[in-house]
């Protein structure tokens, strides 16, 4: 019987799995209405529980229980859906679904944040803000900083002046915190940064940023700002959060061209500068029988420099002060000094000599570059995609003027009236990325490299080495070259479970692999750019090398590489509609420094409605960069007025051994974020996010170590001097900077953003958008060496009170953007208003101790302003429109500096008194007018422009 039994079992089992082997399927594509698949586009047969999603190359396959007919139906956010029905027989039957955009919603769908399927920003289980195409095109803004600083509310970004190299390349910041911790990616791969380390005066003073400018925004698609910890997710940077932008597919011919200039009034006087030509390309085809696309785009973009500098304030510019004689009286030196004045003011007259003598403002710059972005299919089931773009920028800004009395800086037979030295740059952007994406089994994988280089070349022009014979010197220099290079190798494996019925609905499993490769060179500049020929001026030495930017020295020169091997593991559940969980890790290691794990978790619950509540705790961590690691230079700095020799030395320097300081760590991260994210009445969308997160052994560019003295004399006990000396002895370097993991900061904020859509007609519609981000960063300790931490005065030096606002103040502590967009028939009106939050400015010496004898007005707050821009456009026909418009229409401007009243060299009439050097003054006697070393919105004033778009 038992026999029997056995006998039957296995008939029936043989049975059911022979009819689950022939159960018929259907299989097919989801493709948009240009042929572009769609991953994650979820596929129902009507009226039963049987469904699946799309992978990456946009194939579907379901099995069903028998041959029939079926109702199939495609949905995807941002596309209409799309029903049909089939006749599936004993085969397997194949059926292909195009999807329309529905133009109200297109633009939420966003990639970055999840490695499951694609969701709207108010979906997210993380907050993102998506950037498309029309909000990088609507306004005048040309440079893809500018325009994030004006539409992301927890963006920060401005063009810097009289800066170095910074004056080329604009340092950035997401959620208040510093441009190297934030991950920028390309198609959701790594972007390089850039090949400059900032070590001057300016917010995101010693951190290495992503050259966001170098990829031309007629590439662009959209852009999507993560705003929480990523790194365990996409690796090392990720602190702050992550910018994807995603390049453009297949699109029609489209050309633009601007034309604009500021048209400003300020300091009394007019300006009509900083014009600005703009125009590019794009177009993407589809090849045909499914086969992929390819999109070609490029931009060249010219602008010219602006000045707002105000006039030299310094009394004599031919000759020092005169000092009082013993027994002269005061009457009889104030006449004296009247005499020089009159003699110098005539002497500047006659030879051109205008005491406007510096260009405060943006830099020239011409830029040009493009873009190909790129995908072939191969088969049904892989994809052969690439990506690869070049840019080429130069620029020129300018350095602080050399008068005529700071003979060790000039050459009075070349320049008799001293010189405005330049530094111009040229600077290339590569980059390709090439992957293979498919099915493997019943995963979907990911193969790819993605290699990418920037070159930053230095030319001082208009200069001299004042050290060479007099009138020998040349005034051009090439000083030297900086070089990064990356290249990226990764796996992804990515797997969606689905589940009829029971608790888990859905689960995502995702495992990947990162190899990736550094490479940081610094080329030595020609030997007259760094050499010192042995003039003297008395018995004081002139200054080495090109004056503003001495070159890089042999000694300078070096080629540093290092790798490191990442994996990760990410899981992702949906229970039910309601709620969604998800887990990742993280393990890199690095050849130079070691290890490091980070994890983050997620998670989302549906309360009503479309209405979420999210949250997410997360670690992570920023490796050094190679630049920190080993970057060293000597260059010319000024503090206050004064031109001060400063070397910068790397952590493998006996100097900063020295220091006690040792090899740089990384940076470790704890954030958490909390949320609620929804739409209501269709056409009401918001998103509110607060978030809080902690970094310890941050890394900061060291305040200047100045050799010490008394009475203008050498301390020769000074524990500066001494370790200066031993690679100084002649005392030519006046001081010392390094980098080292020394603070710990807590950063919290809020963001909101709120968006209603108003539909009047077919034609006529009204967007009313409201975004907003408020932050603190605090520095919660500072932490040096044991010798450091034992010695006052190198503890005081070590992260002094300058150093402390620009991690804390120096960008704007809120931000709000209230945007307006009226379309009626073929008009389309915008107008934006952004409110700047306060920045503030702290002095390195700090003037609320009475011993110092300071203004508390050293000390600055830069009130809150709000800057306004409109525009205008007119869609002639389906091809032409045009556009004109006005940013910063009221023709705002910052508060001016403090100019403190005792500094009797700031007024030309009064008596010349040494109880004040004007070392402390911000203006730097005059010549700034307003804030450059914190970042609100800028200082060029109004801008009025034209654009010319055709589409077809």
């Amino acid at each position: 019987m038992i026999k029997k039994l056995l006998k039957l079992f296995l008939v029936f089992a043989f049975f059911v799995c022979s009819n689950q082997v022939v159960a018929q399927s259907l299989q097919g594509k989801v493709a948009d209405s240009s042929g572009v698949v769609i991953p994650g586009a979820s596929v129902q047969i009507v009226g039963q529980k049987l469904g699946t999603s799309t992978n990456a190359n946009g194939v579907y396959s379901i099995k069903l229980p028998a041959a029939g007919s079926y109702k199939v139906r495609v949905t995807f956010t941002g596309y209409v859906n799309n029903e049909q029905a089939v006749a599936v027989g004993k085969t397997v039957t194949t059926l292909d679904f195009r999807l329309d955009e529905t133009k109200a919603d297109l633009g939420d769908v966003v990639v970055i944040g999840s490695r499951s399927t694609p969701r709207t920003n108010i979906e997210s289980v993380v907050p993102v803000d998506l950037i498309s195409t029309k909000d990088i095109k609507v306004f005048a803004q040309t440079d893809l900083t500018q325009i994030l600083n004006f539409v992301a509310p927890s963006f920060s970004s401005n063009r810097q002046t009289v800066a170095d190299g910074t004056d080329h390349i604009d340092p950035a910041s997401l959620r208040g915190l510093g441009p190297d911790q934030v991950l920028v990616l390309v198609n959701g791969k790594r972007r390089h940064t850039t090949a400059l380390v900032n070590i001057n005066g300016t917010f995101g003073r010693g951190s290495v940023g992503t050259d966001l400018n170098s990829i031309p925004v007629a590439a662009i698609e959209r852009i999507e700002v993560l705003r929480d910890g990523a790194a365990a997710q996409y690796g090392s940077d990720a602190i702050a959060g992550v910018i994807n932008i995603v390049l453009k597919k297949v699109t029609p011919y489209s050309f633009s061209t601007s034309f604009g200039q500021s048209n400003s009034k300020a300091l009394g006087r007019e300006f009509l500068d900083g014009r600005t030509f703009q125009a590019d390309f794009s177009k993407g085809w589809a090849f045909n029988n499914d086969k992929g696309f390819i999109n070609f785009a490029v931009q060249y973009l010219k602008r010219d420099n602006t000045n707002r500098g105000g006039l030299d304030t310094r009394p004599l510019l031919y000759a020092a002060n005169p000092t009082k004689g013993a027994l002269e009286s005061e009457a009889a030196f104030q006449a004296r000094f009247a005499g020089i004045k009159a003699a110098d003011d005539a002497r500047a007259a006659a030879n051109g000599l205008d005491r406007n003598n510096m260009q405060v403002g943006q830099s020239d710059s011409q830029n040009a570059g493009g873009f190909l972005n790129g995908q072939f299919n191969l088969g049904k089931t892989a994809e052969l995609y690439f990506a690869g773009g070049i840019t080429h920028k130069t620029g020129s800004a300018a350095g602080f003027y050399r008068l005529p009395t700071q003979t060790t800086q000039v050459d009075l037979s070349i320049y008799p009236n001293g010189f405005l030295p330049l530094i111009d740059t040229k600077i290339n952007d590569y980059s390709f990325s090439l992957g293979l994406r498919g099915k493997l089994g019943t995963w979907d994988y990911d193969l790819s490299n993605t290699s990418g280089e920037n070159t930053i070349k230095f030319n001082i022009n208009n200069t001299v080495n004042a050290s060479l014979p007099t009138g020998t010197s040349p005034t051009s220099f090439y000083a030297g070259e900086l070089l990064f290079r990356q290249n990226t190798s990764n796996f992804d494996l990515n797997k969606k479970h689905t589940f009829d019925g029971g608790f888990l609905t859905s689960l995502n499993t995702a495992f990947g692999a990162e190899f990736r490769i550094d490479n940081y060179q610094i080329k030595q500049g020609e030997p007259l750019s760094y050499s010192n020929g042995g003039r003297m001026i008395g018995t004081s030495p002139t200054a080495s090398g090109s004056q503003v930017f001495p070159g890089f020295k042999p000694a300078n020169a070096l080629d540093k590489s290092r790798n490191n091997v990442g994996a990760y593991a990410d899981f992702e559940a949906e229970f039910g509609k309601r709620l969604t969980l998800e887990a990742a890790g993280r393990y890199e290691n690095f050849s130079d420094f070691g290890s490091n794990f980070s994890y983050k978790f997620t998670g989302k619950v549906k309360l009503f409605g479309d209405v979420s509540l999210r949250g997410a705790y997360a670690t992570g961590f920023r490796a050094p960069s190679l630049h920190q690691q080993y970057f060293n230079n000597e260059s010319t700095q000024f503090v206050g007025t004064n031109a001060t020799q400063v070397l910068t030395v790397n952590n493998a320097n006996p100097i900063v051994a020295q220091f006690g300081v040792g090899a740089l760590k990384p940076e470790i991260s704890k954030s958490g974020s909390l949320g609620l994210a929804g739409r209501i009445a269709k056409t009401f969308t918001f998103t509110i996010d607060a978030y809080n997160i902690d970094i310890k052994d941050r890394i900061v560019f060291s305040s200047q170590y100045a050799r010490e003295r008394s009475g203008g004399v050498l301390v020769p006990t000074g524990v500066v001097n001494q370790i200066l000396n031993t690679v100084d002895p002649t005392a030519q370097v006046n001081s010392v900077q390094f980098f080292t993991n020394a603070i710990t900061t807590n950063t919290a904020g809020i963001d909101v953003v709120l968006t209603n859509k108003f539909t009047f007609s077919s034609k006529s519609n009204l967007i009313l958008s409201v975004a907003g981000n408020v932050n603190k960063t605090v520095v919660r300790s500072i932490q040096g060496s044991p010798k450091i931490e034992s010695d006052p005065n190198l503890k005081a030096k070590l992260f002094d009170r300058l150093e402390r606002s620009r991690f804390e103040s120096s960008v704007p502590k809120n931000k709000l953007n209230l945007t307006a967009t009226l379309n009626i028939e073929k008009l389309s009106f915008v107008a934006r208003t952004v409110r700047f939050g306060e920045v503030t400015f702290l002095n390195a010496v700090d003037p609320n101790i009475p011993a110092n004898g300071l203004p508390v007005q050293l000390d600055q707050t830069f009130s809150p302003k709000w800057v306004s821009d409109f525009s205008v456009s007119y869609q002639a026909s389906k091809v032409w429109s045009v556009t004109v418009g006005a940013n910063n229409i009221f023709d705002v401007y910052p508060d001016k500096l403090y100019i403190d009243p005792r500094d009797n060299a700031n007024n030309l009439s009064g008596t010349p008194g040494n109880t004040y050097s004007g070392s402390l003054d911000n203006t730097s006697n005059g010549r700034f007018l307003y804030p450059r070393a914190v970042s609100q919105f800028g200082f060029n004033g109004r801008y009025v422009y034209g654009k010319i778009a055709c589409t077809f």
